[in-house]
């Protein structure tokens, strides 16, 4: 079934592909991992035939054969039917995993939730890591890209007795949002105040550079705030503590689906 003598070693090489394989040999394939994926259990020659491979039980047991000293399926029993192996898992997915296209509804979708206003940047990820999982059946990943961008105004708004919102903005748009707690009787001078001494010593810097300079200049300059302010500016810093550099992460949703 295979159109040339090739050896493991062949079809498995960077630049082997599942075409050096015959239509018949491809379609067994295709079948075993596919029964595999969907069962968990080994695949057997008859359950093939049974699902509508258009060949007998004997000439599905010899193609498997074939498959099997390519290493691309293997037998965990004498007796028991043919599993993929991680070589044949990998060419399956290269190779013979079906591609579907979004349709336009679900582009103008994920469009429509991805740009809406009001969102910070990870709510942003987060949400098309679930929109992935829910198109797919799987687990959706999404990688953050890593961001150097400097910071464009910082700005402080009362929300309540002991919250206010802490607002940064950079250079390139982008906006994020934290809230925070203040100590109560913090009026929205002092939250003018420190937003004012932040926009004066950070605009232009990366959210790393600002830290950085603020921490010795703030020592220095404590006598000369108000220490509500100064308090103040030391939170607004330490909200963003796990933002410096916008480190890559992954985002994983759906998790479960992989066990279903």
């Amino acid at each position: 079934m295979i159109k040339a003598p090739l050896s493991a070693s062949t079809i498995l090489s960077s630049g082997a592909s599942l075409t050096e394989l015959d239509a018949r040999a491809r379609d067994i394939f295709r079948h075993v991992v596919e029964t595999y994926l969907e069962t968990g259990e080994p695949v057997g020659s008859r359950t093939l035939s049974r699902a509508g491979v258009p060949l007998s039980p004997a000439s599905i047991r010899n193609t498997m054969q074939d498959l099997a000293h390519l290493g691309l399926l293997s037998a965990p029993h004498i007796s028991s039917g043919r599993l993929p192996t991680h070589h044949g898992l990998r060419l399956f997915v290269d190779g013979l995993l079906e591609i579907g296209d979004l349709s336009e509804d679900d582009k103008r979708e994920i469009e429509a939730r991805l740009t809406a206003k009001g969102r910070s940047f990870d709510v942003a990820l987060r949400e098309a890591s679930s929109m992935l999982s829910g198109l797919a059946g799987g687990a959706g990943v999404v990688m953050t890209p890593s961001f150097e961008a400097g910071v464009k105004h910082v700005e402080f708004i009362l929300l309540g007795p002991d919250q206010a919102l802490a607002v940064l903005v950079y250079d390139d748009g982008r906006v994020e949002n934290r809230l925070m707690t203040v100590a109560p009787g913090t009026t929205p001078s002092v939250l003018i105040e420190a937003s004012n001494y932040l926009n004066a010593r950070i605009r232009g810097r990366t959210l790393g550079e600002a830290k950085r300079e603020l921490a010795a200049e703030l020592a220095e300059e404590r006598q000369k705030l108000d220490e509500a302010a100064s308090v103040l500016i030391n939170q607004g810093l330490a909200v963003w503590s796990g933002e410096e550099g916008h480190k890559r992460a992954l985002i994983v949703r759906g998790r479960a689906n992989l066990l279903e």
